[in-house]
């Protein structure tokens, strides 16, 4: 759950450095978010509260956490000292969120977005950090009824980490697109892949792709400069969907919509980590990155937000168009000697469609976005009495 930020600035900026400098390199934490869903109607449901008690004094309770909306929860793996042990905890952690929201009754989703419920419904849970935001942002926070999923992958050395998270910027448009997960919101179907991400980047303040940053120095003068300016008071106020996270010292990656399916989660996860340690590698051999400008970047970013991994995407080297798919199996091969040697290599996979072509593939069989939710809902489990 947010929480107002307790340092000052100065004392936020210096804690940040200093974490970097002695982190523990490459260890990785995944968070999921999910819906909660009146299991006989399927709308959001404003129930995390009452989860969150219920949870308490299980070996759950540490790992979960609220996020903006009283209809949405989250859970983490908590930091995990190898991919492998990440892959496990994401398996636990869903089958602990199923067996807590089975016995309250309680129906779960795992799409970027909730294809009819309103905006307008859904009530802000009560902490110091989203009632901060929720006065700041407005209409904006009230908008942001989504749900993604988030990696953090440790970094050491600060100047690394900003290396890291440059390198990170030039991939985001792939990840989202084999991440897609949200074609439909308000009782539409978008045509889009990512409504979620049109929704959340397009409206929130430093959001989307950040720019590229020499160093450290170079990103503390800007969050300094925010701090100054009264333009943020909380780290966590810069909503990046790659960002140098100012509590943990790790690179937090935040593009990606949530995932239906565990294993997809899993294989999306394990590219994410592996991407960071390819990128860490790179910078430590003096192997050369890319470092494509923001406006270059989100030419492939609508891309795969329109059409996810059915479309094309810009090879900028070649400045040629090239299929979606074939731009995340190059980043696969690109990562897999890396892969290999931090044994994730067996967790990468292509799958044969997004969750948002999956989702279109089966509207034109049922016809109807509801019935398409409804088959990917996980409702609380028959119990005999």
């Amino acid at each position: 759950m947010g929480d107002a930020q307790k340092l000052t600035p100065d004392e936020q900026v210096a804690f940040a450095r200093d974490a970097f400098e002695n982190a523990d390199d490459l260890t990785v934490a995944v968070e999921e978010e999910f819906a909660l869903l009146d299991p006989a109607t399927l709308e959001l449901t404003n129930r995390f509260e009452e989860l969150q008690d219920a949870a308490g004094g299980s070996e759950l309770e540490e790992h979960l956490v609220g996020e903006l909306i009283a209809s949405e929860i989250e859970v983490k793996t908590g930091r995990c000292d190898t991919f492998a042990e990440a892959f496990e905890r994401m398996a636990e952690r869903r089958a602990q969120l199923g067996e807590l929201v089975d016995a309250q009754g309680v129906a779960l989703a795992a799409t970027g977005t909730h294809p009819w419920s309103r905006w307008q419904d859904q009530r802000i849970i009560d902490t110091p950090h989203y009632r901060r935001n929720e006065e700041i942002l407005k209409y904006v926070v009230w908008r942001n009824n989504s749900f993604g999923i988030h990696v953090h992958v440790a970094v050491r050395g600060a100047d690394r980490a900003i290396a890291v998270c440059n390198a990170y910027r030039n991939v985001l448009p792939e990840l989202l697109a084999l991440s897609a997960s949200s074609p439909f919101v308000e009782d539409a179907v978008t045509g889009l892949h990512s409504a979620r991400t049109q929704i959340f980047t397009r409206m929130f303040p430093r959001c989307g792709v950040p720019d590229a940053y020499e160093g450290w120095a170079d990103f503390e003068r800007y969050v300094r400069l925010l701090y100054s300016t009264g333009s943020i008071d909380e780290h966590t106020q810069l909503w990046w969907s790659v960002r140098p996270h100012l509590a943990f010292p790790t690179v937090e990656v935040r593009i990606c919509d949530a995932q239906p399916d565990l294993g997809d989660a899993q294989s999306l996860a394990a590219l994410i980590f592996s991407l960071g340690a390819r990128f860490a590698r790179a910078i430590d051999e003096g192997e050369p990155l890319p470092s494509l400008p923001g406006r270059l970047i989100e030419e492939n970013f609508w891309r795969a937000i329109r059409t996810g991994m059915s479309g094309g995407m810009i090879d900028f080297a070649s400045g040629d168009v090239v299929p979606a798919r074939r731009r995340i199996e190059q980043l696969i091969e690109w990562v897999e000697p890396v892969a290999r040697d931090l044994d994730t290599a067996r967790f990468l996979a292509v799958p044969d469609a997004n969750a948002a072509e999956r989702q279109y593939a089966r509207l034109g069989e049922v016809g109807s976005p509801r019935e398409v939710f409804a088959e990917l809902v996980r409702r609380p489990r028959e119990r005999v009495a």
